[in-house]
């Protein structure tokens, strides 16, 4: 292998071919159907899969029998399937996806979600670097590999459309292709974070998540403040009530043991290792406003606190109405939608459970409070690399980034990748990504850092490399 003339190709596509590529494709408001139940006759999300199997197609004539095919399974999200044989036999499956968050507001000037707009290293505009570039990566590397006739293992590279609603269509498809996937012994997955730009990220856990609506009613219909205050109890206090039994509302601290894991002690040595690295950008990455002050400025304890710890968000609100129309009016209800992540090795669905039953049991004066969950989605952790793998990937780091790799966990949540985890128990997983400082993704002015995505390009051809020519 030629390292340097492989950083060269794969820096010509990125410029050539890539970037231009994912430019189109961020004009492209294909939002999962979670944000858009109307995506099937608004066309966007075929328009993505279109777009991105046309230029992949065109690649492909580059690999000796390698196919592409557009699964659509009847009312489900499609998929984009290639199978790309090799010369060992071992299966190799490379991940993504091509569905969008919706637009956020708050996109700084001159930016917006479908307005992809270059600056400096950066290509701003949705879906970019979650997961728009996951295919046109993987494609890179195999061709990256092929034109230095370098041997890797058959390779299978699915992308789906439906993450950033959970995957609940992946799975069918998974099942109706169990024939054509195989049984992979390695899993790449393009989606994911890197704590900076300066080296190859390994994810190593996943939280999961359990959330739901909760509804506090304290009467059929708003009555005037002046005259029910002091008689009447606040549905908003009374929600800051059932909050507290959850959280300590000074430190964020989730309170009952129901939702905690004990840390495993390579995951609390790998996130001391991550905080050295990363330094005051632990927390820096982030736009703080004003004085507002991180919860600790213990990197370790940050790390730990967003892969390992649960951790509870009020992500939005109902019963409020906007300040300019809100009167002397004590509300009638108040309803607040909760996110709680939740330690990769927790059992979700017991959690959910957990959840409604803090809330409900024995409610504040009486009060009609009713808990409705909508999500319970596991998390997951990494097995232990192997030598060969754990080798390939410092290699790879040092041979595109020119630094050792890093290993930490993220806090969000690839549902695909805990799934493939108990389908697949002895592959190992590569779980890396573009999604580094700043870059916001599911927010206003998101973006991908272009030289880390050809980084990334590279290393996992070196990887499939190295995977090739392991002792087995």
């Amino acid at each position: 292998m030629d390292v340097q003339a492989l950083n060269s190709f794969v820096a010509d596509l990125w410029r050539d071919e890539i970037t231009p590529a994912l430019v189109d494709y961020i004009r492209i408001p294909a939002k999962s159907p979670h944000f858009d139940p109307d995506w099937a006759a608004h066309g966007h999300i075929d328009a993505a899969v279109e777009h991105m199997a046309g230029w992949a197609r065109g690649k492909l004539a580059e690999l000796p029998g390698a196919t592409l095919e557009v699964v659509r399974l009847p009312g489900r999200t499609p998929v984009i399937l290639i199978e790309a044989p090799g010369e060992i036999d071992d299966t190799v499956l490379l991940y993504g996806h091509l569905d969008k968050q919706p637009e956020m507001t708050g996109w700084s000037e001159g930016l917006g979600p479908w307005e992809p707009v270059i600056r400096g290293e950066r290509l701003y505009g949705r879906g970019g670097a979650d997961d728009g570039y996951a295919i046109y990566a993987s494609v890179a590397a195999l061709v990256g590999l092929q034109r230095q006739g370098v041997k890797r293992a058959r390779c299978v590279v699915l992308i789906e459309a439906c993450e950033e609603s959970g995957s609940f269509d992946l799975p069918f498809y998974v099942d109706h292709l169990a024939g054509r996937i195989g049984s992979p012994s390695l899993v790449i997955c393009l989606d994911s974070g890197c704590g900076n730009y300066d080296q190859l990220w390994l994810t190593t856990s996943l939280r999961g998540m359990a959330g739901g609506l909760l509804t506090v009613q304290v009467l059929e219909e708003g009555v005037h403040s002046g005259d029910a205050s002091g008689v009447v109890p606040d549905s908003f206090r009374i929600a800051r009530a059932l909050l507290g039994r959850l959280e300590d509302a000074a430190t964020g601290q989730i309170l009952p043991r129901a939702f905690t894991v004990e840390i495993p002690g390579d995951r609390v040595a790998q996130a001391q290792v991550a905080a050295n690295a990363l330094g005051d950008e632990v927390w820096k990455k982030f736009p703080f406003a004003g004085s507002t002050a991180p919860i600790t400025e213990d990197g370790a304890e940050l790390v730990l606190n967003r892969t390992w710890r649960p951790q509870l968000a009020v992500v939005g609100a109902d019963g409020l109405p906007e300040p300019a129309s809100a009167g002397n009016v004590l509300r009638p209800r108040t309803t607040l939608k909760l996110s709680l992540r939740l330690p990769p090795t927790a059992d979700a669905e017991a959690c959910a459970k957990a959840l409604a039953a803090t809330f409900t049991a024995d409610p504040p004066q009486g009060a009609q409070v009713t808990f409705e969950e909508n999500q319970a989605s596991g998390g997951w952790n990494a097995p232990p690399l192997a030598p060969w793998l754990e080798e390939a990937v410092q290699r790879a780091s040092q041979a595109t980034f020119g630094r050792e790799a890093a290993l930490m966990g993220e806090g969000g949540s690839i549902p695909f990748i805990g799934m493939l985890g108990e389908k697949f128990p002895d592959a190992q997983f590569v779980i890396t990504g573009v999604l580094g400082p700043h870059s916001n993704a599911h927010g206003p002015n998101e973006f991908i850092h272009l030289p880390t995505g050809q980084k990334v390009t590279a290393a996992a051809a070196l990887i499939l490399a190295d995977h090739a020519t392991r002792e087995r």
